[in-house]
């Protein structure tokens, strides 16, 4: 297939298009490279995919220098007549939406860039599936749209009408734009909800990152909520083996949907919601303990109470996955993390 996947500079999308272009898909991989965080992390997940950072130049493809079947356009979601034109040149046979402006806490502060990338930018890439007959369409969603949810593990059958934060219902504003665009035009829409993911080449503003750079170069870490938190960690090979099955098996309509007692995960339109984690959570001091032995040092704590948006718990019931893809996330956090800081001390050139 020709598949589209937004966000290529980004965590997730980095490694997508790599697995992709394995399985012998062409890949056209697109990011606006904003600075949400370090630049030069995404220009090094760039140009580990063979594109050079002095050949790019909004809204021109740059072909890769290490994969024959991979482009990348740096190119914002929010562009519509830009992103309008990529589509009808290229008549994509899938799409992969992991572009989003990402982060918790930043919404806090910049609400305005949440509803233009993650709800102007989507609503662009539904209208351009529509416009261009592309039936495959799969997209990130998060673990975050569970919200005040106390019931776990959590399940793609419950409700999640109570998030916490912006992010998060604009999230689960997708999941709805999504079925709304299933239902009308027959597009196959596959939601993942993404649980903590971590692993090389991660992102700096998220846990996982931001201890590791702390154990390595002596710094002391916040631990929120006194670190009574629970997350369910999810090594990034875990996610995106998740990510391909999806894009090669696209979601059919639930023959057994009842509207009477409607299952909000699947629907009579092709529509489809899965969790991705690991189905395993751990405390947040136990993760800390796998960075410290990875690192082979203690790191220094400052412990703190909870932060507005954050939520105490995630687990992930994986059963819909495991029984529709036939996989479930397996990796082990010890042997994740080891993965991680070896990535961390050879990127910044550590010994």
């Amino acid at each position: 297939m020709k598949v589209l996947v937004t966000g290529t500079a980004g965590f997730i999308g980095f490694y997508t298009a790599l697995k992709l272009l394995k399985q012998g898909h062409q890949v056209v991989g697109l990011d606006s490279i904003n600075d949400y965080y370090d630049v030069n992390l995404k220009y090094g997940r760039l140009k580990e995919s063979g594109i050079d950072k002095d050949d790019i130049e909004y809204g021109a493809a740059v072909q890769s220098q290490s994969y024959p079947d991979y482009r990348f356009i740096k190119l914002q979601l929010e562009d519509k007549a830009a992103l309008n034109g990529l589509f009808e040149n290229e008549q994509f046979d899938a799409v992969c939406n992991l572009a989003a402006q990402a982060g918790v806490r930043y919404s806090l502060e910049n609400p305005d860039a949440y509803i233009d990338a993650n709800i102007v930018g989507f609503m662009n890439v539904l209208e351009a599936c529509r416009h261009n007959n592309v039936k495959n369409l799969s997209y990130a969603s998060s673990s975050s749209v569970y919200g005040l949810n106390e019931a776990m593990p959590f399940s793609t059958s419950h409700g999640v009408n109570h998030p916490v934060s912006l992010y998060a219902a604009t999230k689960k504003s997708n999941e709805l734009m999504a079925h709304t665009y299933a239902h009308l035009y027959g597009i196959q829409c596959t939601g993942l909800r993404f649980f903590t993911v971590y692993g090389p080449w991660g992102r700096p503003d998220m846990a996982p990152f931001i201890f590791t750079k702390a154990a390595l170069n002596g710094d002391t870490i916040k631990v929120f909520n006194n670190g009574k938190m629970k997350r369910d960690f999810t090594y990034i090979d875990d996610i995106v083996e998740g990510v391909v099955r999806v894009i090669e098996n696209p979601c059919e309509v639930n023959s057994e949907w009842s509207a009477k007692q409607p299952d909000p995960s699947s629907s009579s339109a092709p529509y489809r919601i899965y969790n991705i984690g690991n189905s395993q959570p751990i405390e947040l001091m136990t993760f800390i303990e796998a960075v410290e032995n990875a690192a082979g040092v203690e790191i220094q704590k400052d412990f703190q109470p909870i932060q507005p948006g954050d939520v105490v718990a995630t687990y992930a019931d994986v059963s819909e996955l495991e029984a529709d893809m036939g996989y479930k996330p397996a990796t082990p956090v010890k042997e994740g993390m080891k993965r991680t800081v070896d990535w961390y001390r050879s990127f910044y050139s550590m010994a």
